[in-house]
């Protein structure tokens, strides 16, 4: 799918302009506005999005181990700033990967995978670190902990001699050429919640992230050597299995009850294996045929759901879609069912790992595979964002999949979703908007409520008073900040815009928009023009037909005709009047059956350009095309094209063109 990207003009003319009030909105109508306005799923306002930074391995970070304190900082912060490039707005860093910690932990050594020796002081925290660096980019960090791994190994005395494993024999057993603390006894999962908990009481964490790894995964031919604690501590279970998903059903809860107590506002995430169990074996479970999480490794994460234990689950749906055994779209459809109504959030972990990579099935070597994960996404407002494994294959882009997924689902930023009940704070007090060298720079105040932080919006011209709509989806959205001022480098000289600021709590909720600040353009900028297939400058063959049917039409009807594979374009035609930078909005309805790459056709100075949309889904709203450099003149501006190879009508409704 051809990605919808809007390319900005940087500011290059200083220009100090008058600041005039705009009307704000009342406190409650940003979050209504929502229910009654046309939005865009290409821009949705909420959005988890975020990748796992793994450590275990040094798969990520630290690239290798011994490096120096400044190194290792410079390649965390190089991390931080591709989720920033990439609109993501949180991070799930591995810092307790194998019984061991990335922070000056009183319960256990430090990681072996910062020196390359277990129990050696690194030399600084961190921990510590990475949560300052995070907030200072406004993103969530979610510290991610392997409750039970012990070693990626089972020789016990290569352990740190005060390991708490060495320490206490009877805690761990060795199984499948590695070592695992047993999950069966009461102190080791008291132990574990303790170590996690000195990270939550210590440190401004976002989120607690507990990866799938429970009881160990299954090896041929190996037990799990348990039974004397199933001796000990089985008694009125049934059998070893029903114990075993009870020790980590205990985990579970304990752990959230221990969170939540300590601070209220951290979110509590379990990232399992996409399988739960089988239709086949379970009518309640998924139509698939692979490892079940609930026989296999003793995770019962449907019970976790429904009984409310966390905050969000992000099941690892690692399978393309038509996987015979585990098809993307089945198990994300099982899922978002199976959180509904719960309260809890839906993320998809998604296999980055497999776009483009060498072994993989064919699908994966379609740059398109995973950006229609997200297009599947959208099919089920259940699905509140998703999680990348892992960072280095974001990083790698191969085949450029994760490009062709940023480009058709984050072109703008996105607020992460609400968590629990509490109230927005107050809207802040938006000082003023100014032209500079390096762009428009907006300052503000707070409101009561302490916020968190600000999102900034933007919006084209310079209205009287708000529109609501203008803030129910992220198209207006320019950034998210902790601070009080904000430089929008991406301003055009030109242009008059109008900015807005709102506040944001701790877990997200969103106060009204502020009252605005104009800036004007320096001129051109009022020149827009809106055209409609009914009006005098379109022009359409005759095999475009008229309709009415779809309720998000602009206008009084709209064309449609079949693809083929000739031009035979609807022309929208306009009037420039000066050569310069224009933005170029389309207007259509959407609908399933509709062409899902539809050309349209932009005749830019120095040759057409063309812009393909899927007229599937965003429709009854304008979405950019792009800024393009025209012509002056009164010309066919924009065509839609009929030549594309994908099925379904495509459609010509209205364009709007406007002077930057």
């Amino acid at each position: 799918m051809t990605p919808l990207r809007t390319l900005l003009v940087v500011l290059t003319l200083a220009l100090l302009g008058a600041v005039a009030p705009v009307a704000p909105l009342p406190p409650a109508s940003a979050a209504a506005s929502a229910a009654v306005c046309a939005t865009d799923p290409a821009t949705p306002k909420r959005q988890l999005r975020a990748m796992w930074i793994s450590s275990v391995a040094n798969i990520d970070w630290p690239s290798r181990t011994g490096l120096t304190v400044a190194a290792q900082q410079a390649e965390f912060r190089a991390w931080l700033d591709l989720a920033v490039a990439r609109r993501m707005n949180a991070v799930v860093v591995q810092v307790r990967p194998t019984a061991d910690a990335f922070w000056p932990s009183p319960h256990e050594p430090w990681s072996q995978w910062l020196t390359g020796t277990q129990g050696r002081d690194p030399g600084y925290d961190p921990l510590g670190f990475m949560v300052a660096e995070a907030h200072a980019r406004n993103l969530e960090l979610h510290a991610w902990f392997n409750p039970y791994r012990v070693a990626n190994h089972d020789d016990v005395s290569a352990l740190v001699t005060s390991h708490p494993a060495r320490r206490n024999p009877s805690w761990r057993f060795a199984y499948g050429g590695k070592l695992y603390y047993n999950p069966g006894l009461p102190a080791v999962r008291a132990f574990i919640q303790d170590a996690v908990m000195d990270a939550v009481t210590r440190y401004d964490l976002d989120g607690v992230h507990l990866d799938d790894y429970f009881y160990p995964y299954p090896v041929s031919g190996q037990t799990i050597p348990d039974s004397a604690a199933y001796d000990q501590y089985g008694g009125g279970f049934a059998n070893v299995h029903d114990w075993r998903r009870e020790n980590v059903n205990l985990l579970i809860r304990e752990l959230d009850q221990r969170i939540h107590q300590a601070k209220p506002h951290v979110s509590f995430g379990v990232s399992p294996f996409g399988i739960w169990r089988n239709a086949a074996t379970d009518p309640l479970g998924s139509a698939t045929s692979g490892l079940q999480s609930y026989d296999a490794i003793y995770a019962d994460t449907r019970r976790w759901v429904k009984e409310g234990w966390i905050d969000y689950v992000a099941p690892q749906i690692y399978w393309h879609i038509g996987h015979t055994a585990a098809d993307y779209a089945v198990l994300t459809a099982w899922w978002a069912q199976t959180v509904r109504g719960t309260g809890v959030q839906l993320v998809i972990g998604q296999a980055a790992y497999r776009a483009g990579a060498s072994g993989q099935d064919a699908a994966w070597q379609d740059p398109a595979e995973l950006s229609d994960h997200l297009h599947v996404n959208r099919r089920h407002p259940e699905v509140s964002g998703d999680i990348f494994f892992s960072a280095k294959d974001v990083k790698a882009n191969r085949i450029n999949a994760f490009a062709t997924l940023a480009a058709a689902h984050y072109t703008r930023p996105a607020l992460l979703p609400a968590r629990g009940g509490a109230a927005a704070p107050a809207a802040p007090a938006l000082g003023s908007a100014t032209r500079g060298s390096g762009g428009v720079t907006v300052t503000w105040t707070p409101g009561q409520g302490q916020p968190t932080a600000y999102a900034v919006y933007r919006v084209d011209g310079t209205p009287t008073t708000a529109d609501p709509c203008a803030f129910a989806d992220a198209r207006n959205l320019l950034a998210t900040t902790r601070k009080t001022t904000f430089t929008d480098a991406t301003a055009s000289a030109t242009a008059a815009y109008t900015y807005y600021v709102t506040a944001l709590g701790r877990t997200h909720q969103e106060s009204g928009p502020s009252a605005g600040r104009s800036v004007p353009g320096s001129g051109g900028g009022a020149f827009s023009v809106v055209l409609d297939n009914a009006g005098a400058g379109f022009t359409a063959g005759s095999a475009w037909g008229t309709s009415t049917y779809s309720s998000q039409l602009h206008g009084t009807d709209y064309r449609f005709a079949e693809p083929v594979a000739a031009s035979d374009p609807a022309w929208f035609r306009a009037a420039i009047p000066s050569a310069g930078s224009y933005r170029v909005e389309v207007w259509y309805p959407a609908n399933a059956g509709y062409n899902s790459a539809t050309p349209y056709v932009v005749a830019a100075s120095g040759g057409s350009r063309t812009v393909t949309v899927d007229q599937r889904t965003g429709g009854g709203a304008w979405r950019s095309l792009g800024t393009f450099t025209l012509d002056a003149g009164t010309y066919n501006v924009v065509g839609v094209s009929r030549w594309t190879s994908a099925a379904g009508y495509v459609i010509a409704d209205a364009v709007r063109i406007t002077k930057l």
